[in-house]
């Protein structure tokens, strides 16, 4: 479900045009008119937007429309109740509204036409009406188990006049470039080919860029007003993130391999990620976390804090740190990997 909202002055046309007898119309809701023709129709939100002279633009209309996965529940009955929900969360209440279902297409959508003087005289607020709007169709989609219209996705292009056919030409050579460039110079390269021209709007006599213009087959066209994802901060933004995540997929230089295990003591040296590999600094400078212990004397006497009793050497253990109490899990065979206990000393 998504809603396109529009206004406007002249009542007679939009009345014309949702009540348009090619389209198959039909009225599922309406209030506070005379719906006898489109003429008395017309007329009546054009009186009562008297009341308010100083509103130029009185007339409102809004279309929603519907996935087409949703056709099948979506009744007469089902969309003007949510046509009316619609408006009354968005303050469309106690005004003239009429409800116009189409079917010339394949996805359910109706038109409202309303007048934004109420019953009582005062304007009917637009303040952030597109914001709100998006927000309460999400809602409304959550609440009736919707489908999220595709919007542009499914668009016939065929059926497209100018200048729709060259705003949608746009939006598909945008939406494909600014997905895969990574800076402004390299866009504008890219989109010069495809025979789009690229004008930047400064603010002022400043050099601070605030708006871009799209001009392809003699139209002109806003980035926000293609889409709002292809307004001038918008893309920036998306370039900058496409730029990062280059860097961050490039492999980091100098990445150090780590070599298997392998059943002699050189591999399993190699593959400790250093700890146990020989080092040139001076042994009152390498840090305390393991030494190796060579002499045998040393090694008889690690034995003896274990075990009273001889023990089979081993001339390549590895001591903890902690030199008053000792644990046999701070005893490992380098040649083999194997840590070894007290016990397998005397076996």
């Amino acid at each position: 479900m998504i809603a396109k909202i529009m206004k406007g002055s002249d009542f007679k046309g939009v009345v014309y045009y949702i009540l348009n007898d090619e389209k198959g119309t039909q009225i599922i809701d309406a209030d506070g008119l005379f719906l006898e023709n489109n003429d008395t129709i017309a007329q009546g939100f054009t009186g009562q937007a008297r009341m308010n002279p100083r509103v130029t633009k009185a007339v409102g209309h809004i279309a929603l429309s519907f996935s087409k996965e949703d056709a099948p529940r979506l009744n007469n009955a089902v969309m003007a109740r949510i046509a009316r929900e619609y408006m009354e969360r968005m303050g469309i209440k106690d005004t003239q509204y009429i409800i116009g279902r189409h079917f010339d297409k394949e996805h359910p959508h109706v038109h409202i036409a309303f007048n934004r003087i109420d019953n009582n005289g005062k304007t009917i607020s637009d303040r952030n009406d597109r914001f709100r709007s998006e927000r309460i169709c999400k809602e409304l989609i959550k609440k009736y188990g919707l489908h999220f219209a595709n919007g542009k996705e499914q668009v016939k292009v065929e059926r497209l006049r100018e200048p729709d056919k060259t705003r949608y030409g746009l939006y598909q050579i945008l939406k494909a470039e600014v997905g895969r460039c990574k800076d402004w110079n390299t866009l504008l390269e890219r989109l010069k080919r495809q025979g789009v021209d690229v004008q930047f709007k400064y603010k002022g006599q400043t050099n601070e860029i605030q708006g871009i213009v799209f001009t392809m087959n003699g139209y002109r066209f806003n980035g926000s007003k293609i889409d709002r994802a292809f307004s001038y901060s918008k893309i920036d933004a998306a370039l900058s993130r496409n730029n990062y995540g280059e860097r961050q997929m490039q492999p980091q230089a100098n990445r150090k391999e780590i070599n298997p295990v392998s059943n002699n003591g050189a591999g399993l040296i190699e593959g400790t990620l250093g700890l146990f590999a020989p080092t040139n600094v001076p042994e009152e400078q390498q840090p305390p976390r393991h030494r190796r212990v060579d002499e045998l004397d040393e090694v008889e006497e690690v034995a003896r804090h274990f075990h009273k009793g001889p023990t089979t050497h081993h001339p390549s253990l590895l001591i903890g740190p902690q030199h008053h109490e000792f644990h046999t899990e701070r005893l490992l065979d380098v040649r083999t990997g194997i840590r070894i206990s007290p016990s397998e000393g005397n076996a």
